[in-house]
Parts: C-alpha cells; structure tokens; sequence
C-alpha cells in the first residue's frame, strides 16, 4: 500500500540573458507524487529509497502554460538533507526544457522555511543551456490539499 499528494509551487523566475523578457515572472508548477508500496520506500536498503517518479504541470510565463511535465522527487534527508525535484516538459513551441529544483538545508527547527522554498533552475534538455532561474514556495494556505493523501 502506498499513497499520492499533490504539491502545488508557485513563485517565480527570470530569464538568462537573452532567453527572454527581463524581470520576474510568475513560475508555478504542480506535481503529483507518492509510492505504491510505502514499505520499499521508507527501507533504505532499497534503490527507491525516498525517491519517487513524479507528473504534473507547470506554468511559466513566457515560457508555457499548463504543459504536462514528468520526473523525480527525491528526499535526501540523508546525506544533505534536500529534496530534490527533476522534471521535464515542452515549451509552447516544442523546445524540450529540464527543471533542477532543491530545497535546501533541511533541519527539524526550520521546516516552515526550508520545505516551503525551492531554488530552481530551466535548462535546454538538448543544449543544457541555461534558461532562467527561479525560487518557488509552497504555500501553507495548500498544506490541507497536500495532506488530502490518497491511498495507492
């Protein structure tokens, strides 16, 4: 038995010189993630350990809107305490686009900042070159629809 959440990201991000407008742009993406079997992914002995594919959408502007993506989530608790997330998805005109996420610097007294804010990162999948750059919150106001877990 396992279960699904969904995490809602909103904030922003701004374009690398000459990949777009200047300034902040809104930036949000929504991704739906969870185990089918908990006990493999809570055993550290297994390769899942607290790794797990995620789906969902992003938006960001000047770049897509709704555009499915699919990727990783990754709680790295231990060894460097992050979560990591990794996807990809299509801009609107087709270029294929890789988004690196992490939260960072994750400790039991600061949980309401650390796993809230995401630093993240687009790149070209066929170039890696840089897009733009970003943070993201999740915002507690969405805590109740991440904690609405359903079983898988």
């Amino acid at each position: 038995m396992g279960f699904r959440a969904r995490e809602i990201m909103r904030g922003y991000h701004e374009f690398a010189e000459g990949m777009g407008p200047p300034g902040r742009h809104p930036f949000t993406f929504r991704a739906s993630w969870g185990p089918d079997r908990l006990r493999d992914w809570l055993d550290p002995r297994k390769p899942t350990f607290l790794w797990q594919e995620l789906t969902g959408e992003v938006d960001a502007d000047g770049l897509c809107e709704a555009a499915p993506c699919r990727g990783t989530l990754h709680l790295r608790y231990v060894p460097d305490r992050t979560i990591r997330y990794v996807f990809e998805f299509d801009d609107d005109h087709g270029r294929a686009l890789r988004y690196e996420g992490t939260k960072e610097n994750l400790r039991p007294w600061n949980l309401l900042v650390t796993h809230t804010t995401c630093f993240g990162t687009v790149t070209e999948v066929a170039t890696g070159r840089l897009v733009s750059r970003g943070v993201t919150f999740f915002r507690l106001r969405d805590l109740p629809g991440l904690l609405a877990v359903r079983a898988a």
